[in-house]
């Protein structure tokens, strides 16, 4: 852990604030202004959408400007869109509301790469390690963001517009801190050194394993994280035990962190994404069981460690998948399915929760943890038997 590692970590953590606090309180603003309680999680759902129409925007802005003045512009860019949240909120506009947090995206799409910038602060041994401890600062929001959606529930005269506005502040101590950053320059495509096609790239088996892993266990995550306010407040359950679920739920994904690199290291990525495979299998068990405050913690912290082994697991082994003058491009196309992902699952979510209900919504979750599954299966017994081709 370098100076300029944990300033990323602490700008990670800022990150994750808002995220967790947009997911604590979207829904549920959705759910007050919506024109139908189907569309509930619209801005959750335009959040990622957002993300996923704007990552190729942010891979030309970082090959443009580089990592710091990129990354400013993604902090300027949540500035303004929490604000108009926040406005859109105070006068109950449920589209300006969707507006905002689509824009938001841009933030969303940009700060999503400060995992991979966290590799070019150290040296390639420890690249691992720099992705986890980088990561680990999403604890900072995993305490901040229920609690500052909590503390500001009602600080302004409509629900959780406080919240949005206290966001704003969060962002410019961001800007603040990612300031202080100098990034390497990044490498980039060059007449001498072109690089491969983007096509040549993701037919490669290990991109294929490394995003789906991402995809789908971004997807899981969010389609059971951005039900569970929802799900919760159809259970009677006050938003205290919702922050409450939250807060359990971003510890279980950041917490971990701090170990994730050296058991990647020691065991290989592969075996840590399986595990975290199986985490997403016992919480779907677990959320199944029961709607008691217990089971809704037990179940939103597993998936939790289960997102963060795959996460980190399928992170690390995409950065074999590229060459550095291929970086930007092939990190803007993994961010851009990971996002499209998530772009259906919050819809999904939202829909299945209000009309369906908790118990389908989990079930409906056992298809893409079985696809990743065999996916992780197929190419862990392509590797053995290419190793023992080339022994």
């Amino acid at each position: 852990m370098n100076r300029k590692l944990l300033l990323l970590a602490l700008c990670q953590g800022f990150f994750l604030t808002n995220n967790v606090t947009f997911i604590a309180i979207n829904g549920l603003v959705g759910l007050r202004l919506a024109p139908n309680a189907w569309m509930a999680t619209l801005p959750v759902t335009a959040y990622v959408a957002g993300s996923a129409l704007f990552a190729g925007l942010v891979a030309r802005h970082q090959r443009a400007w580089g990592r710091r003045r990129a990354f400013q512009l993604g902090l300027g860019v949540a500035i303004a869109t929490t604000a108009l949240c926040a406005w859109a909120a105070l006068n109950a506009h449920f589209w300006w509301l969707v507006a905002g947090a689509t824009l938001a995206g841009y933030y969303n799409a940009n700060a999503g790469l400060y995992r991979f910038a966290a590799t070019e602060l150290v040296v390639p041994a420890l690249k691992d390690k720099a992705i986890s401890w980088v990561l680990a600062g999403g604890i900072i929001g995993a305490l901040a963001g229920p609690n500052l959606a909590r503390a500001t529930k009602s600080a302004l005269p409509a629900e959780f517009a406080g919240a949005y506005a206290a966001l704003a502040v969060v962002a410019l101590a961001s800007l603040a801190t990612i300031s202080l950053i100098r990034f390497p320059p990044l490498a980039v495509p060059t007449r001498a050194v072109p690089g491969r096609r983007l096509a040549e790239i993701a037919a490669q088996p290990v991109f294929i394993v490394a995003v789906m892993a991402c995809a789908l266990g971004y997807g899981v995550m969010n389609l059971l994280m951005a039900a569970t306010p929802i799900a919760m407040a159809m259970c009677a359950h006050p938003f205290d035990n919702t922050a409450l679920v939250l807060e359990w739920h971003v510890l279980g994904m950041f917490v971990p962190s701090f170990f994730t690199g050296s058991l990647i290291r020691r065991f290989g990525a592969l075996r840590i994404m399986a595990i975290g495979v199986v985490l997403n299998a016992i919480c779907i068990g677990v959320a199944l069981s029961g709607v008691e405050l217990a089971r809704f913690v037990i179940a939103l912290f597993t998936l939790g460690v289960g997102w963060n082994f795959l996460f980190i697991g399928g992170t690390s082994l995409f950065t074999e998948a590229y060459r550095p003058e291929e970086k930007t491009k092939a990190q803007a196309a993994m961010d851009t399915t990971v996002f499209s992902t998530m772009t259906l699952t919050s819809f999904s979510s939202g829909a299945l929760v209000t009309t369906q209900g908790w118990a389908l919504l989990n079930l409906a979750s056992i298809a893409p943890v079985a696809i990743c599954a065999a996916t992780l299966l197929w190419f862990a017994t392509a590797r053995r038997r290419a190793a023992a081709v080339a022994a």
